[in-house]
């Protein structure tokens, strides 16, 4: 029986950092987050949990998965200790990105944070809204 991983998902503007880039790069430091609720989530990454790639601003829409490849640690960069920051690296492109609108016209993704709290730029994703975002990613 395989160990189970958490779930993630994950908000950036891409015109500053996209899915391409960090495939180009190979891997990455995921910080500057200032939101509390947020930053408590970041604070649950583990090495190895998988995580969404969402393209805020214009685009709105799921664009890739990337694996966690460290443990949620204090940001080097920064004097306060409730900021953190993880490692990530790309596991695949989705063959079609998930926009916005598909996820709220879609009953089986009601109550999925990114569709409540708009702002939340870190937020968990269960089992059941990650399977049904991978199915409308084919």
């Amino acid at each position: 029986m395989s160990s189970h991983k958490a779930k993630w998902l994950f908000k950036e503007e891409p015109s500053h950092y996209s899915f391409d880039r960090l495939q180009e790069d190979g891997r990455t430091v995921w910080g500057g987050i200032r939101n509390n609720l947020a930053l408590k989530h970041l604070r649950g990454v583990k090495k190895g949990d998988l995580a969404l790639f969402y393209h805020t601003g214009e685009e709105k829409r799921i664009v890739g998965v990337m694996r966690t490849a460290s443990d949620a640690y204090p940001d080097p960069d920064e004097d306060d200790d409730r900021l953190v920051v993880v490692d990530v690296e790309p596991v695949q492109k989705l063959r079609r990105p998930v926009t916005l609108a598909e996820m709220k016209a879609d009953p089986r993704l009601k109550g999925f944070d990114l569709l409540r709290i708009s702002r939340l730029s870190v937020m968990p994703v269960s089992e059941g809204y990650w399977d049904e975002i991978m199915r409308l990613a084919t």
